[in-house]
């Protein structure tokens, strides 16, 4: 890539645009259903955000790793490391935040920001040892072995109650310390199900790597057509054989069904963006693109913070949606126009970063 791509900043700041957007509504009894996950098969939107996101880590990783071709493998892997545990360290300190009123005996040991920390780092040593010809059959042999896995389970193997991913983290670390959104301790960022999500960062980063090595920019996005088409064509046929498309497990299916989408969208944004230069309405994407998971970990602590606040019987948060926005928007509209208002306040920061010329690395 003799250029950087603009488009690669965009679609990582969208990603994160729309993870604080699905993760922020004024109530959750009113969101619009674009907005909300799928309760378990299938896929919603929303469903795309976080595998798009992991999707293109793995194409800055193809980026950042041909800074050290050539060199000692050590320090691919030391910087793989390393990244991967900080990443993790903010989730849990985040998931711990405010300190002084959450127990760590009841710590969520899980989140977005440990998996694509753990994502990052098994997929940036496994990288490191594998040649590029073979990359691909990595790839496949990661979907290929999770389903196996999950199905040795039995009859319920791709069920709520009774799939590995549950099974494994209750055993390693008990209820106390699983997500229980789903009514039942169950994790849709454990241990097992991040097995695929590495096949997702691959599937990224053998697209960045296509992007680097392939000279024109007409044929970067043929690349991506194809193997887009490939991808959803194959994930879609899985899950009507009996794999469902699934995001709380991140099946095989599903790595295949939004990757592949990930490549088209991409397709799209580089023949917008970087061939036809339609740019101007990209900067709010842009500035979250210079600084991801510090706007995105910023959102969470914000909304923390918000919820610790108590104006009357009511905290901050709640309060500005039933005194603000439902007022005057209404219900839904005003839900989302609490969210749209909150991620456009975490854009002020990513904003002034990015004028700065600052950009924080984690």
């Amino acid at each position: 890539m003799k250029q950087r791509l603009l488009s690669l900043d965009v679609f990582r700041g969208m990603t994160i645009f729309f993870m604080i957007i699905v993760n922020t509504p004024g109530s959750w009894n009113y969101v619009y259903a674009p907005l909300l996950h799928a309760k378990w098969d299938g896929c919603t939107p929303t469903d795309l955000v976080f595998p798009f996101f992991m999707f293109i880590v793995g194409v800055s990783m193809a980026i950042s790793y041909a800074k050290f071709e050539g060199g000692p493998q050590k320090d691919w892997i030391n910087k793989a490391i390393t990244r991967g545990l900080k990443i993790i360290l903010i989730g849990l300190l985040l998931n711990w935040f405010p300190f002084f009123t959450k127990n760590i005996a009841d710590l969520r040991l899980w989140g977005v920001l440990q998996r694509i920390g753990l994502s990052f780092l098994i997929a940036g040593v496994l990288i490191s040892f594998v040649n590029r010809k073979y990359l691909w059959f990595l790839f496949i042999g990661i979907l290929i072995s999770y389903y196996l896995i999950l199905l040795s389970a039995g009859d319920q193997a791709l069920t709520l109650e009774g799939n590995l991913v549950r099974t494994i983290d209750l055993a390693l670390f008990g209820e106390s310390h699983i997500y229980k959104g789903y009514g039942i301790p169950f994790d849709p960022e454990g241990l097992l199900s991040t097995l695929p999500a590495v096949g997702t960062v691959i599937l990224g980063f053998i697209t960045g790597k296509s992007l680097l090595t392939t000279p024109e920019i007409n044929k970067k996005i043929q690349w991506l057509l194809i193997f887009g088409i490939i991808c959803v064509a194959a994930g879609y046929l899985w899950s009507i054989m009996g794999f469902p498309i699934n995001k709380p497990i991140w099946s095989s299916s599903y790595v295949l069904f939004a990757g592949g989408l990930a490549m088209l969208f991409l397709a799209l944004m580089i023949w917008v963006i970087d061939i036809h230069g339609f740019q101007k309405w990209t900067y709010v994407f842009k500035a979250f693109g210079q600084n991801p998971l510090i706007s995105y970990a910023l959102s969470g602590l914000f909304v923390k913070t918000m919820l610790l606040i108590k104006i009357g019987d009511q905290k901050l948060y709640g309060w500005l949606y039933s005194t603000v926005f439902q007022p005057v928007f209404g219900d839904y509209f005003g839900s989302f126009m609490f969210a749209i208002s909150f991620v456009m306040l975490i854009w002020v920061f990513a904003f002034i970063l990015d004028r700065k010329g600052i950009i924080v690395k984690v």
